[in-house]
Parts: C-alpha cells; sequence; structure tokens
C-alpha cells in the first residue's frame, strides 16, 4: 500500500503520531503535502533550516519560529477553532528526530498526541531511522516510504525524455532500463537517467548500473557486483548449477527462495554465486554482516532492514551472504548486549516473509557456528554440501587454469588428491608467476585438507545425510576409503533412475 494510502487509513482512525521512515524526506513531504491538499487538510511544515511553511496556502503568513519546542507548543493556536467538526491539521516535521532527546520537548509532544485525537492535530516526522524516546513509543504509529516501484522508475524516465520521445527505448530494452534504475530513490534514479543522456544522448543501461553500485559503495551495506564469471569457468557442481538455474528460470508462479552452501574454505561457493547471477541475467548484491554492525543502539536493525529492502526493490536479483557463521556466532550470547541475535532475527523473519523475488544465497565454512533455525524447511530451498573436488573435477579445473595462465599443457599434474579448486589455481599461477613447473610450484602449496584436516573430516561427517550433494543428485554420503582418493559417495534418489 502507497505512503498516501496509509497516511489517510491512520488519520481516519486518529492515530496522532504517525512516524514515517524514509530516506528521501523531500519526497514524502511532498507526496503527503499534494495529498493533504485533495483532502482538504492543512498542513504546515517546519525544519531548522526552513522554519515554518504553510504548503498550499499562500496568504498564510509563518511566524518565526526556530525553537522546536516553541513549534509543539505553538500548533494548538494554529489548528481549526471549530468543536463540531474541527480541521484536519498535519504537522509535518523532517528529521525531527534530532531533537528528541530532550525531556520538555517529549513531555510537550506527549501531550500534543494525548489531546491531538480529539482536535484532529496530527504530527507526522518524517526521517531515515526510527528512533522513538521509550515515552513515546505507544504514541507512535510507524510507515515506511518505500523505494521507487517500477512504474514510478517509468514515470520519472518518461519525463525527462519528454522533448526527445523518438529516444525512448521499447519492450524489453526499456524494461532493462528500469531493473537497472531499481533499488535507487526518485533522486538518485532521475540523476541517473540525467547524467545517461549528457553522456551518451540516450538512457543507457550500463552507465546507471554503475552509478548505482557507486551509491550501494557509499551506504558501505551492499555490494552490487557485475563480473565476467560464468559456469564455464567452474569446474563440477553439476547438481548444484543444475538445480540453480532450473529454479532461477523466468515465469514461474512459485517464487525461489534461496540455497546455503557448506563447504571446506577454497572449494569455489562465492564464485559460484557470481556466475550464477551471470548465467541467470541476474545482478547479485553481496552483504557483509560485518559492515551490518553499527556502533550505535539499533543502528544494526536499520542497516539490516534498509539492506533487505534495497534487494526487494531491486528483484529479481541474487543476495550473497558469505561466512555466515561468522557474523552470526553471537546469537544467543550476550556479549554484543543481544546485537547478533536481533540481526538474526530480522534475518529469519526476512526469509521466511520476503514476497520479492530474491534468491539468497549463503555460504558457511563452520556449520556448528550456525545457529540450526537457520536451515530450517521453507526459510530456504535447499542445502548443498561442496566437497574437495574429485579426480574428474580437478581435471576439469586444472584445464580452466592451464589455459587462464598460459600453463604449457605437456606438464603433468602434481599429486592433487584433497586439493581444493583455490589450491589449483594457486598451483597454477605460481608457476606462471615464478616460471616453474607445476611439480615446484606444487611444493609451495599446503592444502587446507592438511592444515584443517580435523575440521575438513568433522564437516564432511555432519553433511553426511543431511545435504544434497553438489556434484550428483542425491544426498551427500562420506565415508572414509582405505586408499587414497576420492573419499565421498552419494545416495541416489530412486526416483531419478
Amino acid at each position: 500500500m502507497s505512503l498516501v494510502n496509509l497516511l489517510s487509513d491512520y488519520i481516519n482512525a486518529a492515530f496522532s503520531g504517525i512516524w514515517v521512515q524514509t530516506v528521501e524526506p523531500e519526497e514524502a513531504e511532498r507526496e503527503l503535502t499534494d495529498h493533504a491538499r485533495a483532502q482538504q487538510w492543512k498542513v504546515i511544515t517546519w525544519d531548522i533550516a526552513r522554519g515554518m511553511k504553510f504548503p498550499g496556502d499562500p496568504n498564510a503568513t509563518a511566524p518565526e519560529l526556530n525553537d522546536p519546542l516553541a513549534v509543539l507548543r505553538a500548533l494548538p493556536s494554529m489548528g481549526s477553532t471549530g468543536d463540531q467538526n474541527p480541521q484536519t491539521t498535519l504537522l509535518v516535521l523532517p528529521n525531527f528526530h534530532r531533537f528528541l532527546n530532550g525531556i520538555e520537548i517529549v513531555q510537550t509532544l506527549f501531550d500534543l498526541l494525548l489531546t491531538g485525537k480529539q482536535r484532529r492535530l496530527f504530527v507526522v516526522v518524517l526521517s531515515p531511522v526510527v528512533q522513538i524516546p521509550l515515552e513515546l513509543e505507544r504514541s507512535f504509529i510507524i510507515i515506511e516510504h518505500a523505494l521507487p516501484t517500477p512504474e514510478q522508475l517509468s514515470q520519472i524516465a518518461t519525463e525527462l525524455l519528454a522533448d526527445q520521445p523518438d529516444i525512448r527505448p521499447t519492450g524489453t530494452a526499456w524494461q532493462g532500463l528500469l531493473e537497472a534504475a531499481s533499488g535507487l530513490t526518485r533522486a538518485e534514479a532521475e540523476g541517473a537517467f540525467a547524467l545517461s543522456l549528457a553522456r551518451h544522448d540516450r538512457l543507457h543501461p550500463e552507465e546507471i548500473w554503475d552509478l548505482k553500485a557507486q551509491t550501494l559503495k557509499k551506504q558501505n551495506l551492499l555490494t552490487l557486483h557485475r563480473g565476467q564469471e560464468h559456469f564455464a569457468r567452474l569446474g563440477g557442481l553439476t547438481a548444484l548449477k543444475d538445480f540453480c538455474v532450473r529454479a532461477l528460470q523466468p515465469g514461474r508462479k512459485v517464487k525461489p527462495r534461496g540455497t546455503l552452501l557448506l563447504s571446506p574454505p577454497g572449494c569455489g561457493k562465492s564464485v559460484f554465486c557470481r556466475a550464477l547471477g551471470n548465467e541467470t541475467g541476474r545482478p547479485v548484491l553481496t552483504l557483509d554482516i560485518g559492515a551490518l554492525l553499527g556502533g550505535l543502539v539499533g543502528q544494526t536493525e536499520q542497516n539490516v532492514r534498509q539492506s533487505l529492502k534495497i534487494a526487494d526493490a531491486m528483484s529479481p536479483c541474487i543476495l550473497f551472504c558469505d561466512e555466515l557463521e561468522k557474523g552470526l556466532s553471537g546469537v544467543g550470547g550476550t556479549g554484543d548486549s543481544g546485537v547478533s541475535t536481533r540481526l538474526f532475527g530480522t534475518l529469519l523473519t526476512w526469509l521466511a516473509d520476503h514476497q520479492s523475488d530474491v534468491f539468497f544465497v549463503g555460504t558457511a565454512n563452520d556449520i556448528s557456528r550456525l545457529p540450526p533455525e537457520f536451515t530450517r524447511a521453507e526459510r530456504l530451498d535447499a542445502v548443498f554440501f561442496i566437497d574437495l573436488p574429485g579426480d574428474a573435477e580437478r581435471q576439469m579445473i586444472w584445464d580452466i587454469y592451464r589455459r587462464e595462465y598460459d600453463v604449457a599443457p605437456n606438464q603433468p599434474i602434481p599429486a592433487d588428491t584433497n586439493w581444493s579448486g583455490a589450491e589449483i589455481k594457486s598451483c597454477a599461477r605460481l608457476s606462471a608467476l615464478l616460471d616453474i613447473p607445476l611439480s615446484e610450484a606444487a611444493q609451495l602449496i599446503v592444502p587446507v585438507a592438511q592444515t584443517a584436516a580435523e575440521v575438513v573430516s568433522r564437516l564432511r561427517q555432519w553433511a553426511s545425510g543431511r545435504c544434497l550433494s553438489a556434484d550428483q543428485t542425491g544426498l551427500y554420503q562420506y565415508t572414509l576409503a582405505s586408499t587414497a582418493g576420492t573419499r565421498r559417495k552419494v545416495k541416489h534418489d530412486p526416483s531419478k533412475n
């Protein structure tokens, strides 16, 4: 439901305190004042820079009030004086959360909200964060001002092209343009469109993608990845590739939720996720849980909600969260005052309830540090285990990196049992860097299966019978082999025979 529709409902129900969470206070204020004029409501706006204004009433004289306390005290005298049917009056206060730290302001606002129901006086705070003092928590209702919809972005672009309708893209090109702008605010989208026109004399999606990547980087919440990785550069993982590509086929009535990838380090989880974006034509948003942790009370939860809101607005997309166990390992503890628990709760709720076409891909190297609630059914579509590559997969990976680093194909492959893909890549790169044979470069590699043998073994044993195999259809099954080589077996699904 739109901001103005929600506002009307709450005002008709006499909620005298309305807190609008928005990153676009100017746009939210414009929407509110336009709607108020249509409803014949009286609107008063005040902020510390512009003072008091009466939008829509050019004949009104605004008093010189630069003190927020004086503004609150003056509001009752500015409302309607009629006793039988008082006119609805809105006091719109952009960024007023900055002033809610004094007892006089809090108490005056509390009294105003208490009497506002009968006098039709409403206080509307516009703020990027929800910071309501404890004394006022039950006096405010919270509305989220959503980022622009594709229809609103289309209107912004159309207005910019009003003088040049002949260069307006059509069909899939127009749809691609709107997808590139999704997740931007109205001002950011308008700026991106204008910059593209100035540079290229047309609306160029790549220009908008680049600007959006800069915007996300500046916010330090999400990173937009638009690399060139493809499945052809990723050996093995046949079952995982097939599952995700089938789940992300466009036009399905049922939206996919996501998957969790569990494996020892260096087995290609991160590369797979980035390649999946290119294979399915979806942008990949990287969510760094560590960057979400804020120093102020409530800041972490706000960062999480804002990140998920951006991801929803950018759908269809892939939301990638690497090494989940590191960000969520404090869940249930008291060392961080419950911040990790609240962060985890917000993420869990979103995974279960979100309706947008966002495919979540989380990775973990240590399942024991991940809260068990995370893998509950209907939060994710599947949990896959990516083991160290077997003989055939290792050969594919060697072929890929031999070509990439121009290593002579006649060089013999060194002993590579239980090597990860990252270790094979490192060996090929060191061979090219130091101009030495692969056999010598292999002497510089200490595989993770050796440095963390106990951890890898414990991870394999946990995944056995609990996770799907990333290489072949069916459950992953691990058994110790009596000889060196591949150490896994796959329990096939009989229905696939």
